[in-house]
């Protein structure tokens, strides 16, 4: 009866609903530390000399990574301490892929954030103070990235795709909105400015003139 436990023959009956909550949110915290775990021991087997560099505000199109279990090193270039950035990874919808980003040291195993997923989008936020805090300044911040498959081929008769084109940027943020879209809701604000003062600029004669016809009374 409702959200409380049923007993039957003695024995305490959780419902099933209740149950499959219980085992999403299991499933859940397994995925992250799988995720946490696989993205640490990678970290101790790569190269780090072999980086690419990520320039903020650049994109990078068109980059290449194996599916299964691709991996590859970012170098951050043109962090701002106190600033906010998001790294965005962004792919083709028809890859069954399932990218994971995390932000590491140099040399370093530790993993100091993880993304999310929207749609065919992978994105993380970080802010530079607290990583320039931990490293003290030394080192280079990376960006980890590591990709996977993720479903199953439509049509059992078709090859597995064997990589993954994928496009990659970072971006500052102010109030979490990305500074080369900032020009957007300028542009917005300025055509309703624009519209609120084109009325009174006009000719009267050709404002809409109010009309004087009264309304018919209801005859009784």
């Amino acid at each position: 009866m409702g959200m409380s436990a049923k007993s039957i023959c003695g024995l305490c009956v959780v419902p099933s609903y209740s149950l499959i909550h219980y085992w999403c949110l299991l499933l859940l915290c397994l995925h992250g530390c799988f995720t946490f775990a696989h993205a640490t021991l990678v970290l101790d087997t790569l190269d780090l000399s072999r980086t690419r560099v990520l320039n903020v505000g650049e994109e990078l199109t068109r980059e290449v990574l194996p599916l299964n279990m691709g991996q590859r090193i970012y170098e951050l270039h043109g962090l701002k301490e106190l600033r906010w950035y998001e790294v965005k990874i962004s792919y083709p919808a028809t890859i069954p892929a399932s990218f994971s980003i995390a932000i590491v040291k140099d040399n370093s195993t530790k993993v100091f954030n993880l993304g999310r997923r929207l749609l065919n989008t992978e994105k993380l936020i970080f802010k530079a103070e607290n990583i320039l805090t931990e490293i003290s300044g030394h080192g280079r911040i990376c960006a980890f990235v590591s990709v996977q498959p993720a479903g199953v081929v439509a049509k059992s008769h078709l090859k597995e795709q064997e990589f993954v084109i994928f496009n990659i940027v970072c971006d500052e943020l102010i109030y979490g909105i990305p500074t080369h879209a900032w020009w957007v809701g300028f542009l917005v604000i300025f055509v309703i400015i624009i519209s609120c003062c084109i009325p009174t600029l006009l000719p009267s004669e050709l404002l809409p003139r109010k009309s004087n016809v009264e309304p018919m009374k209801r005859v009784s």
